[in-house]
């Protein structure tokens, strides 16, 4: 991990992951300013799994690790409360965190590395058909998937940890598996 910086975090009881969509509804005054920084910046937010506390009231207290969350769309939505929908892009190691008076936690963190664009292994082929098969399941023509993305590690690895009934432990330990095959094993002992 290299690249130090300063993430605001909106801890959550979910675990967003690289290239997942994720909606949120935002009614808190430090999410919607963090939300109008952003904006304003044109930068993301870190998304973290809540481990001690809620996600209205009081400060809660994040997983050390995270996904950098880009805002794609926004819109106000019936009851009249800012709907976002969001896509994680990087994953994030916190250092540490400090709260801010407007009670937003902050964190300082270690950017994870890229993922390598390897494609899958032998031992991991059956994965990218059950990731087919789990498109077909949803209604979703799995024959229209990038064939250059059915066949990378990383972008199979992320979308069965999206889509698999897993708990949000079992998530937040495939997040922090840097390297795609190991966590492709991960998720293989998971669907066992």
């Amino acid at each position: 991990m290299a690249d130090h910086d300063t993430l605001p975090l909106f801890p959550l009881h979910t675990v967003l992951l690289p290239g997942a969509a994720l909606g949120l509804r935002v009614f808190e005054r430090r999410y919607l300013d963090l939300v109008r920084d952003c904006g304003r910046a044109g930068t993301g937010f870190g998304i973290c799994l809540i481990l001690d506390g809620q996600e209205a009231g009081a400060p809660a207290m994040p997983a050390a690790y995270g996904t950098e969350a880009i805002i794609e769309d926004f819109d106000t939505g019936e009851d009249g409360l800012l709907a976002l929908r969001v896509r994680g892009r990087r994953r994030f190691h916190v250092l540490r965190t400090r709260v801010r008076d407007n009670g937003l936690v902050v964190g300082e963190i270690a950017w994870a590395a890229p993922d390598a664009d390897d494609e899958l292994r032998a031992e991991h082929g059956l994965m990218a058909t059950v990731l087919e098969k789990i498109y077909e399941a949803m209604g979703q023509d799995a024959a229209a998937l990038p064939p250059e993305q059915i066949d990378n590690a990383a972008w199979v690895g992320w979308r069965l940890a999206e889509l698999l009934p897993l708990s949000d432990q079992q998530r937040l330990a495939v997040l922090q598996e840097d390297d795609v095959h190991t966590r492709l094993d991960r998720l293989l002992s998971l669907m066992d």
